[in-house]
């Protein structure tokens, strides 16, 4: 594979733009791309031919013509065949189009830079572009923000099984399913979704849980129903360290 291996800079009078260019730029999108030259610089040569012809590089070409600029920096693939640098022309622009957003991630990136105080404008979005993605992140922060998790210092009493929760509506609804006259796949499905009504108290879980067997803990610190943060156990003095333990904690 043949590849070109450095960037000339070359007069803009010098190059040729390719006649039959198939790709269009209105006043305002060469703005824009002045725009970015302005404050990025000319990070995108233009690709030319042997003879200088222009193959990717057009509308940035009549954006450094208005910013006045005499050199641009090319590259010249003087490897390609005419043919080639003819399906270029287009390839260049066509594969560029087919690329796709991930727009809770775009959302979340312009959300930062306008936090930082960036001006959006220069991404290339119009307003109302900007506008939708920013609502796009102000929803995820809404589903983002970091949770407090309350903190539950375990009594001395084992609570019975059924004071740890509340399934009477979940029950009910399961009920419902049950008697419906869908087919047994939905009726499982709807079953298994129905337990989210199952309400649970976490202080009588907490107690449960400090009672119960090393087996029991295990199944319900996996089932989420408790979270241990032994770190903070240990400063609410719920857990203690062996003397040996604590000694070598100390030596790190």
């Amino acid at each position: 594979m043949k590849l070109p291996n450095q960037i000339e800079t070359i007069q803009i009078d010098e190059l040729i733009p390719y006649i039959r260019n198939s790709r269009t730029h209105s006043d305002a999108q060469v703005a824009q791309i002045a725009a970015s030259i302005k404050e990025f610089g000319f990070t995108n040569p233009v690709l030319i031919d042997k003879d200088g012809g222009i193959i990717a590089g057009h509308g940035r070409i009549m954006a450094a013509r208005k910013l006045k600029m005499d050199h641009v920096p090319c590259i010249r693939l003087a490897h390609l065949s005419p043919i080639q640098a003819r399906a270029l022309v287009i390839a260049d622009n066509k594969l560029a189009l087919n690329a796709g957003w991930d727009d809770n991630m775009l959302a979340l990136e312009l959300k930062d830079l306008e936090e930082l105080g960036y001006d959006l404008s220069i991404t290339g979005f119009n307003s109302k572009e900007l506008q939708s993605l920013l609502d796009i992140a102000a929803a995820e922060s809404i589903y983002s923000n970091k949770i407090t998790v309350p903190t539950y210092e375990p009594r001395n009493k084992k609570p019975p099984i059924a004071d740890l929760y509340d399934d009477k509506k979940a029950m009910e609804l399961i009920g419902e399913i049950q008697d419906s006259k869908l087919p047994q796949k939905e009726k499982d499905f709807l079953m298994a979704a129905a337990s989210r009504h199952i309400v649970f108290n976490y202080s009588k879980i907490a107690d449960f849980y400090a009672h119960s067997s090393k087996e029991c803990q295990d199944l319900m610190e996996k089932s989420a129903l408790v979270i241990v943060d032994y770190k903070q156990a240990i400063e609410n003095g719920f857990v203690h360290l062996t003397a040996q333990i604590d000694e070598l904690n100390g030596e790190e």
